[in-house]
């Protein structure tokens, strides 16, 4: 089987701001929309436990904790070699979520542990702009995001969609994904 790997590619701007996509190679599209929509800003916490990485974007938008309503919030994405980390900054707070590259894997700093916790789930949903992380536990609110994941895939499976789920094994890989109303059957 052949590896999937990730790489940054610049996909269009936001605010005078180039954005990075990530362009799986290799692997399906629900893979690289998985990848896509789950880079999000992340946490000061997690920056001590890994070396400074190279900033390649910050994004003013809105987050949400625990299903609370979406507050502002700063999403800044950092190369560290092998994974982006997505610090989202809320508040006084960070959360962040790493993705690998080698294999695709998906987790969250967990700040009471102080290590990384593989994600359990993650979900897009078009009609709102939302990216959300473990349920509703991270959502991150991005007015053009999706869109253009949209747009730039126009020969996909994800023309006349709006959610798209995946779930997550135990070592963070994606093992099951989903579109609109048979996404009732992930949640079981």
């Amino acid at each position: 089987m052949p590896h999937r790997r990730i790489s940054l590619q610049p996909c269009g701007r936001h605010d005078g701001v180039t954005r990075f996509c990530p362009a799986l190679l290799g692997g399906g599209v629900l893979a690289g929309l998985t990848a896509t929509f789950l880079l999000a800003p992340q946490p000061a916490a997690a920056a001590k436990a890994a070396p400074t990485g190279k900033v390649l974007y910050t994004l003013t938008t809105q987050c949400a904790l625990q299903g609370a309503a979406p507050v502002p919030c700063t999403v800044e994405a950092v190369d560290m070699g092998g994974a982006t980390l997505y610090r989202h900054r809320i508040g006084t707070g960070v959360e962040t979520v790493r993705i690998t590259a080698e294999p695709v894997t998906m987790a969250i700093w967990a700040n009471d542990t102080k290590q990384w916790s593989p994600l359990r789930g993650a979900s897009a949903r078009f009609s709102t702009n939302t990216v959300c992380f473990n349920g509703k536990d991270l959502c991150v609110v991005n007015p053009n995001y999706l869109n253009s994941v949209r747009e730039d895939r126009t020969n996909t499976r994800l023309q006349g969609r709006d959610l798209v789920m995946v779930h997550f094994g135990s070592d963070g890989r994606v093992d099951a994904s989903c579109y609109d109303d048979a996404c009732a059957l992930l949640l079981k």
